[in-house]
């Protein structure tokens, strides 16, 4: 077990440079996938190895319901530092659980309230709400609406309407709500995984701006509406998931830019190719990492285990 144990709490930092240049370098739709599925595998890599220290620093506690031989000497020296981390573990997973706990309740709350809103009004896939805030954003559920207020609708020009609708449309066509909440909740794991989600958030509102300047064919008009709107949008309060409008001036400036190329992988011989590799190299051996600590660890247990 060893070191290898500690490895995927700190190998999220060989993320970090993708997070800077993926947003800047793929297409955004490649980009959010990209990020997720780094940040989902470190994660779980992540609660995994906390979860083996939580073990051992459980079996030093009096009175723990675990077999006596998983706390002899030959357990705990399978964990360097053991007697400091395995009690420290146990802290970190409170905290952990407790922050994934309330960042799903709050997701969950959120959509149970704005679902409650919509009660009485007509169906379809979208809803305009008489509301004097000016909000726009896709509500994910069976099926998805696309929640938009009378306030915003009246501060657009009706061909931005449709540039407007088609943005949200496409948060709704890409789960866009799953990848984010999949992202904060490797961020609740470990912190070292939150820049992630910044870049995320940029890269799912830009994969809904191509998407919306495709389905109207006028990038400018999407860039007019994008601006608009978000000048004059309010927070949404307790829906940060689902109405965050990233950095609008770099979403406007690259929609009056050409349309981004849809290549699968970097080249290899740029900034953003290296970073890539960093950051599958790190997801690599983080995963190779609690593979070969939680096995140890099981060999271990088996062996200290009496019969």
């Amino acid at each position: 077990m060893g070191v290898f144990v500690y490895l995927p709490l700190v190998l999220p930092l060989t993320a970090l440079p993708i997070a800077r240049l993926a947003e800047q370098h793929l297409h955004p739709r490649r980009a959010a996938r990209l990020l997720t599925t780094v940040a989902v595998i470190l994660a779980s890599c992540s609660l995994v190895c906390l979860g083996l220290l939580v073990v051992v620093g459980t079996a030093q506690l009096p009175g723990n319901p675990l077999p006596d031989g998983w706390s002899d000497a030959e357990v705990r020296e399978a964990v360097p530092h053991d007697a400091f981390a395995g009690k420290a573990s146990i802290l970190a997973l409170v905290v952990v659980t407790a922050a994934c706990g309330f960042t799903v309740h709050r997701h969950y709350r959120f959509r149970a309230r704005a679902h409650r809103a919509l009660v009485g009004l007509p169906g379809g896939d979208l809803a305009v709400l008489p509301d004097d805030v000016p909000y726009a954003y896709a509500l994910p559920g069976s099926p998805g609406r696309v929640m938009v207020s009378t306030a915003l609708l009246a501060s657009l020009e009706p061909a931005e309407h449709r540039a407007l609708f088609a943005h949200e449309r496409a948060h709704l066509a890409g789960r866009h709500h799953r990848l984010l909440l999949a992202t904060r909740l490797a961020g609740c794991v470990n912190p070292l995984l939150w820049p992630l989600l910044g870049a995320l958030v940029y890269s799912t509102e830009r994969w809904a701006d191509e998407e919306a300047a495709r389905v109207t064919g006028d990038r400018r008009l999407t860039a007019r509406a994008v601006g608009k709107a978000a000048l004059v949008s309010r927070p949404v309060p307790g829906g940060a998931a689902f109405a965050a409008a990233g950095p609008v001036p770099r979403r406007v400036a690259a929609l009056l830019g050409p349309v981004p190329p849809d290549r699968g992988w970097p080249p290899a011989l740029t900034p953003a190719g290296v970073a890539a590799l960093v950051a599958a190299a790190g997801t690599t051996v983080s995963a190779l990492s609690a593979l070969n600590a939680a096995v140890a660890l099981f060999l271990v247990l088996e062996a200290a285990t009496p019969l």
